[in-house]
């Protein structure tokens, strides 16, 4: 693999922890850029300053709209010899729109989300489904690797957001239905460890139940992923289900509730604040 000089634009829970790991791998200089300044070391003051040189960009960004304001501005670069890499989680039209662009200017694109929160981005363990040619994921995967512990392989660039976007949709549904199985059970006199062990031993029980039950029942938020984050993603999972003629009921109340909680000032609590209605002191 040739050398890259990389640009990580995005200094979220996500992106500031990703940065720091390139740093650390010593692969190639690395420059950082955030929309809002964080004061991270090695963080630039622009994006022009961030990618003037880089080969490698990779975005780590909020939503559609910011994906493609950045993007315009790489798109105003001079021509180089670039690729971008977007980690960030965006609706279907945004990646072909990415798609189309950068295939204009000559520039490599992979499509390229991630799962896992916080701790995983920390320690170097997401899961990144990558979108596009064979080629250049095979290119890129030791840098993939520095940020992740495995890269799954989806098929050409879009492939990646939609397995991305209906992995979501399971995760919201199924925080949702922990909240109320929550509430229910404890004003049925339920212990919240009984609920805790018995879904444990059933077969609904599943790494995201491990993780959200045993928080959800003492009321504690702490922010992986966000709950504005989870309601960004499954409105894009409704356009993708109404792009398939798809009637989707479930994460259409999930997605009517979490912007309900949103509106009531938990946006920036982690997703798995659904279960604070059910709680005496939220």
């Amino acid at each position: 693999m040739s050398q890259r000089t990389i640009a990580v634009l995005g200094l979220g829970i996500i992106g500031s922890r990703a940065f720091a790991l390139l740093k650390d791998s010593r692969m190639g200089p690395v420059k950082a850029w955030n929309r809002t300044p964080k004061g991270i070391p090695g963080e630039v003051s622009n994006l022009e300053e961030a990618c003037s040189d880089a080969n490698l960009i990779v975005l780590y960004l909020k939503d559609g709209a910011a994906v493609r304001a950045v993007a315009e501005r790489i798109f105003a670069l001079p021509p180089g010899n670039r690729t971008v890499v977007n980690h960030s989680t965006v609706d279907l039209e945004t990646t072909r729109w990415l798609v189309r662009e950068c295939a204009e200017r000559g520039i490599g694109f992979l499509d390229c989300p991630f799962t896992g929160s916080r701790e995983a981005a920390a320690g170097g363990a997401l899961v990144y489904y990558a979108g596009g040619p064979d080629e250049l994921i095979e290119e890129l995967e030791p840098i993939l690797l520095l940020t992740a512990k495995s890269v799954l392989r989806c098929g050409p660039a879009g492939s990646a957001t939609v397995l991305k976007l209906v992995t979501n949709l399971i995760s919201a549904c199924t925080v949702q239905a922990l909240a109320e199985s929550l509430a229910t059970a404890t004003r049925h006199g339920i212990r919240p460890d009984q609920l805790i062990d018995a879904v444990a031993r059933n077969a609904c029980g599943s790494p995201l139940a491990a993780m959200k039950l045993p928080t959800m029942a003492n009321g504690e938020f702490d922010t992986h992923f966000s709950l504005s984050n989870m309601l960004k993603d499954s409105r894009y999972a409704l356009e993708l289900a109404a792009e398939a003629g798809i009637e989707t009921p479930a994460i259409q109340a999930v997605s009517r509730r979490m912007a309900e909680l949103c509106d009531a000032g938990l946006a920036d609590r982690d997703y798995s604040a659904l279960a604070s209605p059910y709680l005496a002191n939220p």
